[in-house]
């Protein structure tokens, strides 16, 4: 293992786990951050020497508390993937402000959270940031009023680490996911969804969740070291295609 650190919130399960996976494979010690304790504990043990820590991203007396375990276990951290997220489908008319908080609390405001906390660790060495945002922040679409709005400020923040960051050493970039094949999408995506999908990517198929891993791995790595405030579109080429499909409105 080198000494190079990543941290990585909701890493129990989908791409977050995929990415720490990785990560860990590079040779990097990895901390998973996740408020699912049980998954938490179970995918760390995948990972030989990894730090779990359970932690809800949107509470900020937990991110304090996390950030200060993986400074007192390792005395840096030189990668923050910002992945802990929830999703939510619905129309403008039934997204009640409760729902919208819920999914901004996660989605937006654990991202500031974290990147505040691990600013000081981050900034000791020129550490990297990368947020995962969402196709549907890039793009509007029905049913995505709480979502896609989160995503798309997630874009934007990224942006704004990235220009006030830079002097520090700290790069930010962000990965932008299309249709991945996620246990949360085998379970909400109906096959008409699936099939509208297919139909509007230029690739065909929804991705893995190793594709868009390896996109974050490599904003993250000093591969990456002259790219900063940069979104990607880890989509199959959706994005030149549109979303407003009309499986989706249903």
């Amino acid at each position: 293992m080198n000494d190079t650190v990543a941290l990585i919130t909701g890493a129990a399960r989908g791409i977050g786990l995929a990415t720490a996976t990785l990560l860990h494979g590079e040779g990097r010690r990895v901390v998973l951050l996740d408020r699912d304790r049980d998954a938490l504990q179970t995918a760390a043990a995948t990972l030989p020497g990894a730090l779990a820590i359970t932690c809800d991203v949107s509470v900020p007396q937990q991110v304090s508390q996390a950030v200060a375990e993986v400074e007192q276990t390792f005395g840096r951290l030189d990668i923050l993937v910002n992945n802990a997220g929830v999703a939510d489908f619905g129309p403008l008319e039934e997204t009640d402000f409760t729902r919208w908080r819920r999914v901004m609390e996660t989605n937006l405001d654990g991202v500031f959270l974290m990147s505040q906390a691990c600013l000081s660790l981050l900034s000791q060495r020129g550490g990297a940031i990368v947020n995962i945002g969402s196709i549907s922040g890039l793009r509007a679409s029905t049913l995505r009023i709480a979502y896609g709005t989160s995503k798309a400020a997630v874009i934007h923040l990224t942006k704004q680490q990235a220009a006030e960051l830079g002097e520090l050493g700290i790069r930010a970039n962000c990965v932008c996911p299309g249709p991945v094949d996620t246990k949360l999408a085998l379970a909400v995506h109906s096959p008409e969804i699936r099939a509208a999908y297919h139909d509007a990517m230029p690739l065909n198929r929804y991705g893995t969740e190793r594709e868009i891993a390896e996109a974050i791995c490599f904003l993250a790595s000093e591969r990456a070291s002259f790219i900063t405030s940069q979104v990607l579109a880890a989509d199959g080429g959706f994005d030149a295609t549109g979303v407003g499909l009309p499986a989706l409105r249903v």
